[in-house]
């Protein structure tokens, strides 16, 4: 596969936030006070789709199908649905659970690219730490809007 493949399909995931934006109903809720700025959310995301893709460019160029490529495409598969699940469906509950499955998967990632890129585990640590705060933020967001 070429590095545009893992671009186009990094990009594919990406449109769930897109199409699944936060919009009045979250502006509504109630958020820690350590809720990021809204402008840190897409700049981030920008800079993580680009290493998640040369992650998994970087990988498959060495290993092809591995279980490292199966965890990368899980990882992508979950990311995509989180903004569905949580804006589009309003599950803050089932998108924590979603979230945890996600996190595992980077996780799982991160160990198993390792023997075969270390590059491509180093790009996914600021993608877990990432997700460990949406993870904390998604946790919060429930729990101060338990009667929604």
């Amino acid at each position: 596969m070429a590095a545009a493949t893992f671009v186009i399909l990094v990009f594919l995931a990406a449109m769930s936030g897109a199409i699944f934006k936060p919009g009045p109903w979250y502006d509504t809720l109630q958020k820690p006070s350590w809720t990021p700025p809204k402008w840190a959310f897409p700049t981030v995301w920008s800079i993580l789709y680009v290493m998640i893709a040369y992650a998994g460019w970087e990988v498959w160029t060495k290993a092809g199908w591995s279980f490292a490529m199966v965890l990368w495409a899980a990882q992508l598969i979950l990311n995509g649905c989180w903004s569905w699940i949580f804006f589009g469906l309003k599950r803050m509950d089932l998108a924590l659970y979603e979230l945890g499955l996600l996190w595992l998967a980077i996780a799982g990632f991160i160990l198993a690219a390792w023997p075969i890129s270390m590059l491509a585990s180093l790009l996914f640590v600021p993608y877990l730490f990432w997700v460990s705060t949406a993870g904390l933020l998604n946790f919060s967001v429930l729990r101060l809007n338990a009667a929604e």
